[in-house]
């Protein structure tokens, strides 16, 4: 089953979807005036090619929909667009059947795994704060994962429904961070994308080119989202890494209720359905989601677990 973006939008119920109230974020976030000006076509905006400018926008956006004021990165790791991330979580939300009440009606909390969370810890953050999920983040990368520690704690008012725990094999996605006995409701994983440090180099001068035709100042070989190897790439890219995991899932079948991840390539949505037929998956869902020019996918199946 394929469900469709709605005209191109952002999810209904994204607190992003009709753009950025610059007066009110500057208000609320000083640091971001800094970075705000008009763009080449009169619009007030921020130049997204700059990483400076994204970081202070993402430390805007976090303090003021969700109050986590002490959110922030360290130099060179993923500093991931937001409305994007939020969509995620709130188609996620849909396809569990509790997007439209408060999570905080049913007997059990939604309880929620983040494959690889990385050292910004969006989705635990922002779902907890959206939802009221409980989330275990997982993260390979140790400095990563004390970061993203480092924020939970400092998020005080979602600091107890968040739990950060390394994952020591890069090849495993639950083998050694799901525990015997747990339950989830979902998991979720933001794969990395490309194959290698060349392929997402290139991947990062066609991003500039087309914000420099944008308006953008041209900035030659930086990522204004940033990245390191486990964030923008791995062996195989997205399509080996979302068929390990679908292998890896039918060893936990009871422990999840869905599997899902995201995919950036349409044209790898064959061979993934085929590998989800080998381990008799026994619902699949493909979610399309959109953001502006950007489209991706939420890929998600079940073993059947109620």
């Amino acid at each position: 089953m394929i469900r469709p973006a709605s005209k191109d939008r952002l999810h209904p119920r994204n607190r992003f979807r009709h753009g950025y109230d610059f007066p009110r974020l500057i208000a609320r976030s000083p640091g971001l005036a800094a970075f705000v000006a008009p763009n080449a076509h009169g619009d007030v905006s921020v130049d997204y090619a700059d990483p400076d400018a994204v970081r202070a926008l993402n430390q805007a956006l976090m303090h003021d929909a969700y109050g986590l004021s002490a959110w922030d990165v360290p130099p060179g790791y993923l500093c991931p667009p937001i409305p994007g991330r939020a969509d995620y979580l709130h188609h996620l939300a849909d396809l569990l059947g509790v997007g439209g009440a408060p999570t905080t009606s049913r007997l059990k909390p939604v309880v929620i795994l983040d494959i690889g969370m990385g050292a910004n810890c969006i989705y635990p953050l922002v779902g907890a704060s959206e939802y009221g999920w409980r989330f275990v983040g997982s993260e390979i990368d140790r400095v990563a994962l004390a970061w993203a520690q480092k924020l939970v704690a400092n998020s005080r008012s979602v600091a107890h429904l968040i739990e950060c725990r390394l994952q020591i094999s890069p090849l495993e996605c639950f083998r050694g961070v799901v525990r015997l006995g747990e339950v989830f409701d979902a998991c979720m994983c933001n794969p990395p994308f490309h194959a290698s440090a060349a392929e997402a180099a290139g991947s990062s001068r066609r991003k500039q080119r087309h914000l420099a035709s944008a308006g953008a100042k041209r900035r030659s070989d930086v990522l204004n989202f940033g990245g390191r190897a486990g964030e923008l790439w791995c062996d195989g890219g997205e399509l080996a890494f979302v068929r390990r995991m679908i292998v890896q899932s039918a060893r936990v079948p009871r422990q999840f209720r869905w599997f899902t991840s995201l995919v950036s390539k349409s044209a790898h949505l064959p061979r993934l359905r085929d590998a989800l037929r080998d381990v008799k998956a026994v619902d699949v869902t493909v979610i399309e989601m959109a953001q502006g020019q950007k489209k991706s996918r939420i890929l998600a199946w079940t073993f059947g677990r109620s």
